[in-house]
This record gives structure tokens, sequence and C-alpha cells, in this order.
């Protein structure tokens, strides 16, 4: 973890869960002068009335008192609608299958949070996330964190020189385990809460019953790539993204061999599907990314070769990038890989050191 004079401020972003409290716990530790901040970023209330961000902040109080720590609440649900939910939304209006994780980081954790702590006096924010953050020749590295299961750089890959310039990740060199047994060891109220899944406005929801309150679904038909054959018929296009296998509900048919999404076809509302894992369609040589992000705050070289994943814990795969733009690459597999989704991120690596990435706009097959 970076070494920070003790008498810095660190305001560190609490979520209610384990990873966050430990995070505060560490630093407190060490003797900085620490606040704890939960951030409210969805309405997530039910037709019962019940609010999950409620227990998740009463967790944060609960611990921050174990601490003795001082907690606060920011409300960023409006920055969150208009920043990550709206794009969220439109991605989906194309055809695509968005990351939000991905841009909640850049424009709510280290955008409106950090301007927010900055406000609070503070010298640096602190995230759980398993990430490292290294200086090396007057630039800041985002590095993996050492628990490769838990490894979140991915997540962080459109962080910028000033963003990582005020970042901490007091877990990057601890594993979920280790982490656990700290809480325990501390008597944290949350060393035992499961961690949270999903997509965090969504949560545990049925995501069709969700995304269907947003986006008018539009059913059409399930047709084979290779015969234009109908087959089925799909629920909306919006529900399905590229590779997925279940909920076609047109098994039995053919071969026998389980369908999989190959192609979405938006003017006529049409979803291709193939037979078989090993079908060629799923397959594809190479991409074109755009809205690009270098952590170094430029590209490696003109042209480079590093290793990239796809989609979170994914092992690295080995790439040629071509940058055609201060905003688009062009990236050449070594080996076909499947399922390339538009909209999710392709994050590039140098070893341990995430270079950036962008998000996957064209497939080349």
């Amino acid at each position: 973890m970076r070494k920070v004079p003790q008498d810095t401020r660190v305001v560190v972003g609490m979520s209610g869960g384990v990873d966050s409290s430990v995070a505060a716990l560490l630093l407190k530790e060490q003797g900085y002068d620490v606040i704890g901040v939960f951030m409210k970023n969805w309405d997530d209330t039910d037709e019962f009335g019940h609010c999950t961000a409620e227990e998740d902040f009463e967790d944060v109080r609960k611990v921050c008192d174990q601490i003795g720590i001082p907690y606060y609440t920011v409300n960023f649900e409006k920055q969150y609608a208009d920043k990550v939910f709206a794009y969220f939304l439109d991605e989906y209006k194309r055809g695509r299958t968005p990351n939000p994780d991905v841009m909640c980081n850049r424009e709510i954790k280290f955008g409106e949070f950090l301007d927010k702590a900055l406000q609070l006096d503070a010298d640096y924010v602190a995230m759980g996330h398993y990430a490292r953050v290294r200086e090396a020749d007057g630039k800041y590295q985002l590095l993996r964190g050492v628990d490769e299961k838990k490894d979140q750089s991915y997540f962080l890959n459109r962080l910028t020189q000033a963003q990582l310039s005020k970042a901490i990740f007091p877990l990057g060199h601890l594993t979920k385990p280790e982490v656990r047994k700290l809480a325990e060891e501390a008597g944290l109220a949350t060393a035992k809460k499961k961690d949270s899944t999903g997509i965090c406005f969504i949560g545990e929801r049925n995501f069709k019953e969700f995304l269907s309150n947003y986006l008018p679904a539009q059913p059409g038909e399930i047709r084979d790539l290779s015969t234009d054959k109908v087959l089925g018929r799909h629920d909306g296009l919006m529900y399905y993204t590229f590779g997925q296998r279940q909920g076609l509900g047109i098994g039995g048919i053919g071969t026998g061999e389980p369908w999989f999404v190959a192609e979405k076809d938006l003017a006529r509302n049409i979803l291709y599907v193939v037979q078989g894992e090993k079908h060629p369609a799923l397959y594809s040589h190479g991409l074109v990314a755009n809205d690009l992000n270098w952590v170094a705050g430029e590209a490696p070289d003109s042209t480079f070769t590093c290793t990239a994943k796809f989609r979170y814990r994914q092992p690295d795969q080995e790439v040629t990038v071509h940058v055609l733009s201060e905003d688009t690459v062009k990236v050449e597999f070594a080996v076909p890989q499947k399922a390339i989704t538009p909209g999710q991120a392709v994050v590039f690596y140098d070893g341990d050191v995430c270079l950036g990435g962008g998000t996957i706009d064209i497939v080349n097959k």
C-alpha cells in the first residue's frame, strides 16, 4: 500500500460491506485521520417500503463507531441517474451490453465522491477495491490486486493520473480470506456479511423485470443463423447477450447440442442463434474499441503487444493493439475469442500493470 504521511486525512467510501470496513480499520490502525462516508446512489425502496441502503448505512454506523471514526452520508442519486443509469439504458437501447460498474468508478466513486472528499479537506480517498497504486518514474500506475480471484483493476481501467494520485486501496495486498479474518479479529459488525452480487442498482431483483420497467420490450423471432429458419420467439433483444445459452427456450431442436446467441438484427428485431459451443460464428479474431483511457495519459506505442481481458474473471489473452486515433484502437487476438460483446470493456495489461481500456464497439469476425 502507498506510504502516506500519517497526519493526512483519508476519506473512505464505505458501502456497509466487509471490504470497505476493513479498509477503514487498516487506515485507522496506521494512524491516519480517517472519515467514513456512505454513498447513496440509488433509491432501492421496494413496494413494501423496504430499503437496503438504510440497512447498509446502519452497518456503516456500527463499524465507524467500533473503529472510532466520524461518518457521513452523501446522496448522489441524481448524479448516478444522469451519468451511469442513463448510459446503462442508452447502451441497451442500442442492443449492446454495458458495464455500469466501470462507469460508476469513473463518474461517481472517483468523480463526484472524490470532489466531495476534497471539500472535506481530504488528502486522499480510499476504497475497498482489490487493486494497488504504485508511483514509478513520476507516473501513477494501477496494479492488479494480489488476490487474483477478487482483483478489481478491470473495473478501474478508466481512472486517470489525477484520480490515481488521490487514491488509496488498503486491501490491494490482501486476499479475501485475510480480509474476513481481520474483520472477525476486530469484531466488526460486517465480518460475516455476505458479498453483494449483481448490478448495484438492481441487486437481487429479476433483471428482465427490472429492465422492462424502463425500456419497453419488443418480442420478435429467433432464427437459425445458418438456415434463417424461425426457431422460436424472443422476449426483446435487450435481454440477450452474445454467447448466451440459457433462457432461449429452443432446446431439443436440431442435433440436440445447446444453442447460443450469435447476432442481433436491431432493424428487423431478430435474434440469431447457432448450435454448438464450437460454432465459428461465436468466435472472432479482433475488435475495435473506442472511448479509450490510458492510465499513464497516453498509449504505450502506436502498435504494441500486451494481454487483455474482454470480461471480468477471464484469464488474460495475448493481443496486438493498433492505436488508430486518440479515442480508437484496433485489437488483434493471438487466438480467436468467444462471445466478444459490444458495450463491454476491453482492458489492457502489461504484467500486473493495468494500461487502460475502452468500450468494445465493433467485433471483427
